[in-house]
């Protein structure tokens, strides 16, 4: 299945990012808002290059950090 980032405005004129699946469900929303669009894309630049090396954290268990895999879900 493709997924794209897509760029947008919110009322407020600032911009920020959402990541789409090929059927245009949201898969994810930046938490920030930037005052430049260049920043907005700074921070999608950051999460394609960190999100593959990134670790899977299951926190549903109080007190307890424990490291999946995406096989393990």
């Amino acid at each position: 299945m493709a997924a794209d980032f897509e760029i947008h405005r919110d009322t407020e004129g600032r911009w920020y990012w959402t990541f789409q699946a090929g059927d245009n469900q949201t898969i994810a929303r930046g938490a920030e808002t930037y005052a430049h669009r260049v920043e907005c894309i700074h921070a999608i630049s950051l999460v394609r290059t960190l999100a593959p090396r990134c670790r899977i954290f299951d926190m549903t268990e109080a007190g307890t950090a424990k490291v999946i895999t995406p096989d393990a879900a």
